[in-house]
């Protein structure tokens, strides 16, 4: 595979670019590979890929029942960060930021990550103690964070309505510098190129419709494409977890929600960071291309149906006028919804699971973009040793029931 740079460009610019390379081949899948992941999303290609180029398995298939990178990597608002309040889970994130930090380079591949910083708001008394609060404990692990009063948010942020007779005042907030966002399909693609590189097979349109078993053992799928055996499967199937480990044998403790998002029309440069509120409950971008990238949280029932309620909706954009009252001239593009699978504690699943050779990376909730390259990297490591990583050894399943719970989500008042 050619190297991408200015040299490949002006080379192929003889041509009229007619004679690029595919990114990554579309094999017809083997009868046996040492490991198989199913789901081609993010989190699954980044997978493939760190158990190519760091633990040297290359006999691997990466099965996706669509497209690559269809699924809700290609649904959500690419908001990056690693401020999050226990040990656990802000290790496993700063482990991400800094793979996100070099991704581009080593994947060569622009994913487009841009660390223009979040801002988490405060609107109250008790927001403005759990922001001091997390913001220490973030120092503490080393991770940049600061607490910023409403006249260094409104320098930063003009648009940003701080008045003090607003509906929610702004009393402060606190700012990861190095957070930001990514662009989504772009961590698919070049994970996808990067792994296809090492010899990784990337199967799209291919179904898993069984999980095979010998004596409590894993010993492969079965497919839309015909059975392919392997010794280790690891799933990576977020808002499909629950149906996978029925096929299995087993129950995970997951409940699944449309996530809903939208962007407006283009407009001009006027946000050149990430806003979030939780107490008025929405948050804010601008994409490269000029539109507001606006979301909150998940739908309350459960279901598989990705487009959610409307009255979501129409709760976020409220959220955001709130907070930015020169949005409300401007128009919404389009909306849309992806089905995320949420654990009791708002923690992500990472590990081994009851059958021996089967491993979930699953629960992630409304953050699982944001740590896409230190979810590949752990759950490759714990498929490869079949024993977790030190950073996702807290993240397994048997905590459901030693009540051994990581909990970020009611210790740091995020939205996970």
């Amino acid at each position: 595979m050619s190297k991408y740079s200015i040299f490949s460009l002006a080379r192929n610019a003889l041509s009229f670019h007619q004679n690029w390379e595919k990114a990554w081949r579309s094999p017809e899948p083997k009868k046996q590979y040492d490991v198989i992941i199913i789901g081609g999303g993010g989190h699954g290609l980044a997978t493939a890929y760190y158990l190519a180029k760091v633990h040297g398995i290359k006999n691997v298939a990466v099965l996706e029942k669509g497209w690559i990178g269809g699924g809700n990597t290609g649904r959500n608002t690419t908001i990056v960060r690693s401020n999050y309040l226990w040990d656990e889970s802000a290790h496993l994130y700063e482990k991400a930021m800094k793979l996100w930090e070099g991704l581009s380079q080593d994947l060569n591949y622009n994913v487009m990550f841009s660390q223009r910083g979040v801002y988490n708001l405060g609107h109250n008394l008790q927001d403005m103690r759990d922001i001091q609060r997390r913001v220490n404990a973030n120092r503490l692990n080393g991770i940049d964070g600061y607490v910023v009063s409403p006249e260094e948010i409104k320098r930063a942020i003009p648009a940003l309505n701080v008045d003090a007779g607003c509906r929610y005042p702004v009393l402060g907030a606190s700012f990861q510098p190095r957070a930001g966002v990514a662009r989504h399909d772009a961590v698919a693609w070049g994970f996808a190129r990067g792994a296809d590189k090492y010899g990784v097979d990337i199967i799209q349109n291919c179904e898993v419709t069984a999980i095979r078993q010998e004596n409590g053992e894993v010993t492969g799928v079965e497919t839309s494409k015909g059975t392919i055996s392997a010794k280790k499967v690891g799933v990576v199937v977020a808002g499909n977890c629950s149906v996978l480990a029925d096929m299995a044998g087993f129950r995970m403790p997951i409940e699944s929600h449309p996530l809903q998002a939208l962007v407006s029309e283009p407009i001009k440069p006027v946000l050149d960071t990430v806003v979030m509120s939780n107490a008025v409950h929405g948050y804010v971008s601008q994409s490269d291309k000029g539109d507001l990238v606006i979301g909150a949280g998940i739908d309350s029932y459960t279901g598989y149906g990705q487009r959610g309620s409307f009255t979501g909706i129409e709760h976020t954009v409220a959220a955001i006028i709130e907070m930015f009252p020169i949005f409300s001239r401007v128009r919404m593009n389009r909306q849309w919804g992806g089905i995320v699978d949420t654990t009791p504690d708002a923690c992500p699943i990472i590990g081994n699971t009851p059958v021996k050779g089967l491993y979930f990376n699953c629960g992630w909730g409304t953050g699982g973009f944001k740590a896409t390259p230190g979810s590949g990297d752990l759950f490759a490591h714990t498929i490869a040793h079949d024993e977790p990583h030190k950073l996702n050894a807290a993240f397994n399943l048997n905590r459901f029931i030693s009540g051994d719970l990581v909990d970020e989500h009611g210790a740091a008042a995020v939205a996970h």
